[in-house]
């Protein structure tokens, strides 16, 4: 669903960045998201999107409209929104032919929820539904629901090999990969438990 906008400069008024101070970061670095300004931001299809793409690298907005698919006056109103959230800035400017080109980037290289947020992983889940893209025959895919009846310390063993297996570094070859997304989500389940069978 696309806001129907008119075409807005990404540069705030007084042409510098917004800061806030409540943004924390954790000790790798990612931004901790909280603020309902930073999840309406990214809550939006094409400001997710627009997130994935400047993972990449930093871009200016005709780079970011022509790869997107859109004009520059709309990308420029969704950078503004993403910089008035704190989560892109303005990187650099670079002269070219006929005037100045700006690049954008992401203030952090990831982002994380802050435990007190209001959302929660369907937050995360809607995130990767809006970008999963239907499998192509013989291309890798997998998803499936299981449940595990668990103890405590079991499942506090699972949660710390999950944390790592998201933590470990990825291939990041552009040039010859194709972007692909991993999911990964240990939840109480509402399943309710049956009673011993006691028999006849």
């Amino acid at each position: 669903m696309a806001e129907d906008q008119p075409p807005v400069d990404a540069s705030p008024a007084n042409g510098s960045d917004v800061h806030r101070d409540e943004q924390l970061h954790d000790e790798q670095g990612h931004l901790v998201l909280r603020s309902p300004e930073q999840f309406k931001a990214l809550g939006h299809p094409v400001r997710h999107r627009m997130v994935n793409v400047l993972r990449q690298r930093p871009a200016t907005l005709r780079q970011l409209a022509e790869v997107l698919g859109m004009s520059k006056g709309t990308i420029g109103y969704h950078v503004r929104v993403l910089r008035e959230a704190g989560l892109v800035r303005l990187s650099e400017t670079r002269r070219v032919r006929g005037g100045t080109e700006q690049y954008f980037a992401l203030v952090s290289h990831g982002f994380k929820l802050h435990e007190d947020a209001a959302v929660g992983q369907e937050f995360l889940i809607n995130a990767a539904l809006g970008e999963m893209l239907p499998s192509r025959p013989g291309q890798a895919s997998h998803t499936a629901l299981r449940h595990l009846w668990l103890t405590d310390t079991e499942a506090h063993a699972l949660e710390a090999r999950l944390r790592a297996m998201a933590a470990e570094p990825h291939p990041t070859d552009l040039a010859n990969g194709e972007p692909y997304g991993l999911l990964v989500s240990l939840f109480r389940a509402d399943v309710p438990n049956l009673p011993p069978d006691e028999g006849p």
